[in-house]
């Protein structure tokens, strides 16, 4: 199992975020590293998303668990439990703002091969957060 994760605290009302991070349009708009996201970001919806770190290779998700304005899961995989990715967004308010929590982890019987390949995904959860900022700033 290997998890990548970032925090950060976001000068901007929790509603902002959250409206950003459940538009898909937004999401593939602006500076976060999402090149193109087709389908509704909604609980047990499928969404397919590109990335700039990936070029044309497409990631089929579903949104596996939703609490509007506080958490939202995206997860996609292998058949069988062989390979899983789980992407958690939490949105606490604090300090009137809100704190920003990402994670994503990679687990199943594949994992050990496949994380090898994977590169360090701080650098891209950090751009995500300053863009998903720079997004909310303009709702």
């Amino acid at each position: 199992m290997k998890t990548f994760s970032i925090s950060k605290q976001l000068p901007v009302d929790p509603a902002r975020v959250w409206a950003v991070l459940t538009n898909a349009s937004k999401l593939a708009s602006g500076p976060i590293g999402i090149t193109k996201l087709e389908g509704t970001v909604a609980l047990g919806q499928s969404i397919t998303l590109w990335t700039e770190a990936t070029g044309d290779r497409p990631f089929k998700l579903t949104v596996t668990s939703l609490e509007a304005g506080k958490s939202m899961v995206w997860e996609g995989g292998m058949p069988l439990g062989l390979f899983r990715g789980v992407r958690r967004f939490t949105l606490t308010p604090k300090d009137g703002g809100v704190q920003f929590d990402m994670s994503e982890t990679f687990s199943g019987l594949m994992s050990g091969l496949i994380v090898k390949s994977i590169p360090d995904l701080t650098p891209s959860f950090e751009k995500f957060a300053t863009g998903l900022l720079a997004l909310a700033q303009k709702e």
